[in-house]
């Protein structure tokens, strides 16, 4: 099982300068190799495959936090399932990651929804989307600040709050006020579940 994740940046079009292009690419390079694991394409598009399931989320919420911390945001939907062409470039790439990833970005602008998920587990999908649902009324409207809080914490999940607050220039008060504004626990609590459940789903 992999899975993939499908984007768009949001408001693309509005953007007068279009430097976003390359900071999207420079999120992404450390997450794979291009054009075979990542790809943008048609200007504001791009997919990524994240191998071991478990870390889509985590991947999405990063990517996302990255593009608040540049006064942007991008809409996602991760596909779950399996890969049956392995293509040189990831956007001629097929099986169900894909299909379920593509079909569910689609149906983002209808629904209003920067992030949601499909396995192809109609129960387990419902109940994962309400909760990345109720999670997006705080992630949608992360400042500046708070989103370069959680990408700094993601990236050194074992640095104490005093040695992330040395990497962002701040003390030890300023990084916890941060992390409470963010609401990181709760990201992360809500990454632990979906891990454990999403490992359950796989399990043979």
């Amino acid at each position: 099982m992999t899975s993939v994740i499908t984007g768009d940046i949001i408001g693309s079009r509005q953007q007068e300068s279009q430097h976003w292009v390359e900071d999207l690419k420079k999120i992404l390079a450390p997450l794979g190799k291009t054009p075979g694991e990542w790809e943008v394409y048609r200007g504001d598009e791009f997919q990524i495959e994240v191998q071991n399931p478990e870390d889509a989320l985590l991947t999405a919420v990063l990517i996302k936090a990255h593009l608040r911390a540049i006064k942007s945001d991008a809409r996602m939907s991760i596909g779950f399932g399996n890969k049956t062409h392995n293509a040189e470039k990831i956007s001629e790439s097929n099986g169900t990651a894909f299909i379920n990833s593509g079909e569910l970005f689609e149906t983002l602008k209808k629904q209003k929804v920067t992030l949601a998920l499909r396995t192809g587990d109609a129960a387990f999908d419902e109940k994962l989307n309400l909760m990345i649902q109720l999670a997006l009324t705080f992630m949608d409207n992360w400042l500046v600040q708070s989103a370069e809080f959680i990408v700094k914490a993601i990236e050194n999940p074992n640095l104490s709050q005093e040695e992330l607050g040395q990497k962002l220039g701040i003390n030890q008060a300023a990084v916890s006020r941060r992390q409470k504004r963010a609401q990181f626990d709760l990201v992360m609590n809500l990454d632990r579940y979906f891990r454990t459940q999403i490992k359950q789903l796989t399990a043979p």
